[in-house]
């Protein structure tokens, strides 16, 4: 197999199109490519789409090539535009398709552009290579507000478009690492907003299931993707009063199984495990039923709660032991239709 591709961040390409923008705009130069320190130390040359001027500013743009990484902004153009302003400060603004943070927790205050520190300071470090001059540094996207509809920002409170993130300037291929970043963040904005009993679910089935039965603010449902293990170690180190974990029994029944990445792929089916929990509650086994969801659908009412909640205490066994216990625990298993099979725990606090 040959090996996968790395590429660079929206941050590394905004800070190349500020440079080439602004050696336009203070020497006259328009190149074909510029190189750029990012962060991990390294000099790279990126290439320019063009370098022109813009009604007495200069601006450039950079196509973001994401190597072989799955980045839904793979692909999007990243426009630099420059001017010169009063005094010596280095300015940065947020253009058409860049998002703006309106919810404390993040790294970047509310009501500013939601460019990362990192992606500053490359922005910053780029233009000071060409001048000490005051500039004022606008960072666009173009269809990055329909981009960002398919992102964590609509639920981070970043609005009308993407974030320009990147730490080490670079885009590893098929690193959980940019999904780690913007769980982490939903977490630390439901912490900057006093939210003290979050309810962990795995995707969109779980946050409307989640909606539907229980009475949450805006926030307090977290959606954790696969990432159980990373974010539940994450709520421990926070000052939360309890958590709630409600989803499938498909996906959580890995839990107590000790599967914390209940990918598909890097993970163990949850079907042997229920069928045999299964058995051992009803007094049959059940393994000729090819899924989870179908075993649940082959009891009775009582047998289906029965079931769930035997289960929904292993799994909340294996939370605890995972978390501690400072925090107070629950655990709500539901059908795909969001209907409650199975809990265990105290539910007062979030009914």
């Amino acid at each position: 197999m040959s090996k996968l591709r790395s590429g660079f961040t929206t941050g590394t390409c905004a800070a190349a199109a500020a440079k080439a923008a602004a050696m336009f705009l203070f020497d006259g130069t328009a190149l074909k490519a510029v190189e750029i320190t990012i962060p991990e130390g390294d000099r790279v040359v990126m290439p320019l789409l063009y370098v022109r001027e813009n009604h007495g500013s200069a601006e450039a743009a950079v196509r973001k090539d994401a190597g072989d990484d799955p980045d839904v902004t793979n692909g999007v153009t990243v426009i630099a535009s420059v001017a010169r302003i009063e005094g010596d400060e280095v300015v940065i603004a947020a253009g058409e398709g860049v998002g703006t943070v309106t919810k404390p927790g993040l790294s970047v205050p509310p009501g500013e552009p939601a460019i990362n520190p990192g992606p500053r300071r490359m922005i910053r470090d780029a233009v000071r290579e060409v001048t000490d001059h005051g500039i004022r540094v606008t960072i666009a996207i173009p269809g990055g507000r329909e981009i960002a509809a398919r992102t964590f920002n609509p639920r981070l409170g970043i609005i009308d478009g993407l974030s320009i993130l990147g730490t080490s300037g670079r885009v590893r291929p098929f690193s959980c690492s940019a999904l780690r970043t913007s769980l982490k963040c939903l977490l630390d904005v439901a912490v900057a907003c006093g939210i003290r009993a979050p309810v962990f679910v795995p995707g969109h089935i779980g946050q409307r299931a989640a909606s539907r039965n229980f009475s949450l603010t805006s926030g307090q449902v977290i959606e954790v993707s696969n990432e159980w293990g990373f974010m539940l170690n994450c709520a421990a180190g926070q000052d939360f009063e309890a958590i709630m974990v409600l989803g499938h029994p498909g996906k959580l029944a890995k839990l107590a199984m000790g599967e914390w990445d209940t990918h598909s792929a890097r993970s163990k089916s949850a079907l042997p495990f229920v069928s045999d929990l299964a058995g051992d509650i009803l007094a049959g086994r059940m393994q000729e039923i090819p899924t989870v969801d179908g075993i649940f659908s082959a009891l009775s009412i009582q047998e289906r709660k029965e079931l769930g909640d035997v289960l929904a205490g292993r799994v909340r066994m294996a939370i605890g032991e995972r978390v501690g216990s400072r925090m107070e625990t629950a655990v709500v298993l539901v059908n795909m239709q969001g209907e409650i099979i199975g809990s265990d725990g105290d539910l007062k606090r979030w009914m």
